[in-house]
C-alpha cells in the first residue's frame, strides 16, 4: 500500500516537471518540481545506506532503527528538508548527505567556491545564490564551505617537487589582515619557477609578518625537504642579505638581482628634473649588448652624474656582479632574468582577484583566496614558453648536466 502510494506521488511529481517544463517555467528553486524530486532521492539513497550499515554484525550488537529525524538542505534546487533514518547506537554515517551538512556539496559548494576564487564577496555570492537558485546563504555557511579547500591548501604547499628547476623568481606582495582585534601587514612569500621542460609553476607561497632574507632562508630549506635539489639562476629583488641566504642552500645557484628593483629603489635619490636625463644614460648601461660595454656605460654615466649623486652610482658599483649575470646569456634568457617581472606579472593577476578586499579576516582567509586564484591563473601554464627548446640548449651549454640529469 505504501509504495503505490508514494509510485503515484511519484508520477504527480513527474506531471508537473513536465507541466513546468513545456510552460518555459524553472524546475528549480522553492515552487520548482525538482525539489520533491531531489528529496525523494535522498530519502531512498539514506534509506538504502542504513540498511546496508544495520548489517549482521551491527544487528547482532543489539543495533536496529530508531526512528527518523530531520534536516533542511540548501540545493540548486532550493531548500528541501528530508527525513533521515537514525540507528539506536547512533553509529550511521551517511555519504550522500553526511552528517552536520546542510548544504548538498555536489551542486552548490563548488560553484561558490568558484565564485569565491574569483574576488567575490560573501555578500555578493549569497545575492548571486538567491538570484539564479532561489537559496538562501548565510556568510557562516559559506565560511564554512570554502574553509572546505584549507586541507587542499595545506597538502599544495607541502607537495613534493621536482629535483632541478631552470629559472626561478623570488618576490613577496603585501596584504592586511587582522590579528587580535588588529589591523596588521602580512608578506606572502611566492617563488614562481620553470621546470625543465618549460612549464610554468609556483613552487612555493609562505605567509609571514614581514620580509626579510632570514624568512627567506627559512622557504629556500623547505624547497630543499620537499625534493629540490637544484636551480640554475634564481632572480630576486636587492633585499639584503637575500643572495647569501639563497646561496647558503643551493650553493651553485646564479643569482641575478632585479635591475628594475635597482633603479626604483635609487630613483628617488634622483631629483625630479634630473630623471629623464638620467635614466636616459642609465639605460645605455642596462642595454648594452655586452657586460665589457655596460662597464663603460656605467663610467660614463659616474662621469656626469657621479658627483651630484653619488649614492645611486655606488649602489651601481656595490652591486655590480649581482645585477649583470643576464650579461651571460643572449637576448632570449636576458628577458626572462634581468628583472622579476615574471613573478611580479603573477602577482598583478592574483591582485585581480584580491583588491576587493580590506583586511583579511585572518592569514588563513589570505591563503585561501590567492590558492584558488592561482589555480584559475595556471591553468594558462600548461605549454612550455616560447622558443623553450632553444633557451634549453643554452642552458645545457652554460650548465652541461645540470640540466639534464635528474639528481
Amino acid at each position: 500500500m505504501e509504495t503505490a502510494i508514494m509510485d503515484e506521488a511519484y508520477k504527480a511529481m513527474q506531471a508537473k516537471a513536465l507541466e513546468q517544463l513545456r510552460s518555459g517555467q524553472s524546475l528549480t528553486g522553492k515552487d520548482g518540481a525538482f525539489a520533491p524530486l531531489l528529496k525523494q532521492f535522498i530519502e531512498t539513497a539514506l534509506a538504502a545506506e542504513m540498511a546496508g550499515h544495520l548489517d549482521e554484525s551491527e544487528r547482532s550488537k543489539g543495533n536496529k532503527l530508531n526512528g527518523k529525524g530531520s534536516k533542511t538542505l540548501k540545493t540548486l534546487a532550493g531548500d528541501i528538508t528530508i527525513e533521515t533514518p537514525q540507528d539506536r547506537h547512533s553509529n550511521f554515517s551517511p555519504e550522500i548527505v553526511k552528517k552536520r551538512e546542510t548544504v548538498l556539496a555536489d551542486n552548490l559548494a563548488p560553484k561558490i567556491i568558484g565564485l569565491y576564487g574569483l574576488g567575490m564577496s560573501f555578500r555578493d555570492i549569497a545575492s548571486h545564490i538567491e538570484e539564479m537558485y532561489d537559496v538562501e546563504i548565510s556568510h557562516t555557511t559559506l565560511s564554512e564551505i570554502t574553509d572546505r579547500i584549507i586541507p587542499k591548501v595545506k597538502e599544495w604547499q607541502s607537495r613534493p617537487l621536482e629535483s632541478l628547476y631552470t629559472i626561478v623568481w623570488l618576490d613577496a606582495m603585501h596584504y592586511k589582515v587582522k590579528d587580535g582585534g588588529r589591523v596588521v601587514s602580512r608578506a606572502v612569500y611566492n617563488v614562481l619557477a620553470i621546470n625543465k621542460d618549460g612549464r610554468k609553476e609556483l613552487i612555493g607561497m609562505y605567509i609571514s609578518e614581514s620580509e626579510g632574507a632570514n624568512f627567506w632562508l627559512g622557504v629556500l630549506t623547505d624547497l630543499k625537504s620537499r625534493g629540490l635539489k637544484d636551480i640554475l639562476i634564481a632572480c630576486i629583488d636587492n633585499l639584503t642579505g637575500f643572495a647569501e641566504a639563497i646561496a647558503t642552500i643551493f650553493p651553485k645557484v646564479e643569482i641575478q638581482s632585479c635591475v628594475v628593483h635597482q633603479i626604483r629603489n635609487y630613483l628617488k635619490y634622483v631629483a625630479s628634473k634630473d630623471q629623464k636625463a638620467f635614466m636616459k644614460d642609465l639605460k645605455c648601461v642596462y642595454q648594452a649588448p655586452n657586460k665589457l660595454q655596460a662597464e663603460d656605460e656605467l663610467l660614463k654615466l659616474d662621469e656626469i652624474w657621479g658627483k651630484k649623486y653619488p649614492v645611486v652610482l655606488k649602489s651601481w658599483h656595490t652591486n655590480w656582479e649581482k645585477l649583470t649575470v643576464f650579461f651571460n646569456y643572449d637576448e632570449q634568457i636576458r628577458r626572462l632574468i634581468y628583472t622579476t617581472n615574471a613573478v611580479e606579472g603573477f602577482h598583478r593577476q592574483v591582485r585581480k582577484v584580491t583588491k576587493t578586499k580590506g583586511a583579511f579576516p585572518n592569514d588563513m582567509a589570505l591563503l585561501k583566496l590567492i590558492y584558488l586564484a592561482t589555480e584559475n591563473i595556471s591553468k594558462k601554464w600548461t605549454q612550455p614558453l616560447q622558443n623553450w627548446a632553444i633557451t634549453a640548449q643554452q642552458l645545457y651549454i652554460r650548465f652541461g648536466d645540470r640540466m639534464l640529469i635528474d639528481l
